[in-house]
């Protein structure tokens, strides 16, 4: 990872050096850039925040991550909201994740060397799914998953983590309707309720239950064993016969849109690992709680993906974009303490 001051970049900018000495035709050399933000007063906050080339920073090239050792004034949001993310003591809005996290800014170099087309295309995606409506960013989502699903980092991946045979379950969803409360509770425990392609298909059918019947007026939502969901079945993944049918069918089948469409009648309580779909599908409803043993994870970049559940839709309406674009970036646990500060979740059990 380069370093290199915000005041130098903008000024590269300004001269019509673009990124051309950041990047080449194609993959970033140095997709990485960690933007020194320490030094600067608020009037050069307001300053840099006016020059025309600073917007700039938003164009696809390298990844920004900004670093700041000092709070963070209201005049640095403009310029921030403009990086991948920051890390800082404090600061305003959602741009910015604790400076208590910076050891995990070795661990976002590994893994955007390892998988930097996923890497920038997460970044790019972020910029747009949080501005559309929910529908179509799903469906913005779903391209950039496909595209990646058929790339050479997911196919890395996949040939060095053998496949393995996994016995069906019988019923991967238990349905009870109490009064006027649906309850929903993944039932795959051996398996941490991992979101496989018969779970999907089960835990839609129940949520049509509460779409056509307007008696319902709460869905509740929980996972049965020592997780609520680890996240999709690594087992299933290249299972389908290419990424244009898996984008069919992820369009025709989608859990996310389904809460999405129920948000305001689900509640999910989650516990132990919500990983990946799990975190991305409980995130589109109305209201999150937490048991003590939760937390939270994006691990999808290390299998040469984005998140695919929805999860650069529903997180950033939570979060932001910016937390949302750390999480994924880094792969690394969020506790629940932070889950609760950050809005990621809404109330601990």
């Amino acid at each position: 990872m380069n370093t290199v001051g915000l005041e130098e970049l903008v000024d590269r900018l300004a001269f019509g050096g673009g990124f051309s000495a950041l990047s080449s035709v194609g993959v970033p050399v140095a997709p990485i850039h960690v933007v020194q933000l320490d030094g600067l007063a608020e009037a050069d906050w307001r300053r840099l925040a006016s020059a025309p080339a600073t917007q700039a920073l938003a164009l696809p090239g390298p990844i920004l991550i900004g670093l700041s050792s000092e709070p963070m004034p209201p005049a640095a949001e403009p310029i921030i909201e403009l990086l991948a993310c920051t890390l800082a003591p404090g600061g305003p809005g959602r741009a910015w994740v604790p400076l208590d996290r910076v050891a995990e800014l070795e661990r976002l170099g590994e893994l955007v060397a390892q998988a930097p087309l996923a890497a920038t295309t997460l970044v790019q995606l972020l910029r747009v799914t949080p501005v559309l409506p929910v529908p179509d960013a799903l469906v913005a989502e779903s391209f950039a998953y496909s595209m990646l699903l058929a790339g050479p980092e997911h196919a890395a991946w996949r040939g060095r983590t053998p496949v393995r045979h996994v016995e069906a379950e019988d019923i991967p969803v238990v349905v009870e309707r109490q009064g006027d409360v649906l309850r929903i509770e993944l039932d795959r425990p051996r398996r941490h309720n991992a979101f496989g392609h018969a779970l999907r298909d089960a835990l839609l059918e129940a949520l049509e239950i509460a779409e056509v019947d307007a008696s319902i007026r709460r869905v509740a939502l929980s996972g049965r064993g020592p997780s609520f969901c680890s996240g999709g079945d690594l087992d299933e993944f290249g299972s389908l016969p290419g990424p244009a049918q898996a984008h069919a069918i992820r369009m025709a089948r989608s859990v996310g849109r389904a809460v999405h469409r129920l948000r305001d009648r689900v509640e999910v309580h989650v516990h132990g690992a919500v990983v990946g779909a799990g975190v991305e599908i409980a995130s589109f409803a109305g209201h999150v709680v937490a048991e003590e043993s939760a937390w939270f994870c994006l691990p999808e970049l290390s299998l040469g993906l984005v998140p695919g559940a929805g999860g650069t839709v529903s997180l950033p309406r939570r979060i932001g974009r910016w937390r949302t674009a750390w999480m994924a970036l880094t792969g690394g646990r969020v506790d629940l303490a932070t889950a609760l500060a950050w809005g990621l979740v809404d109330e601990r059990a």
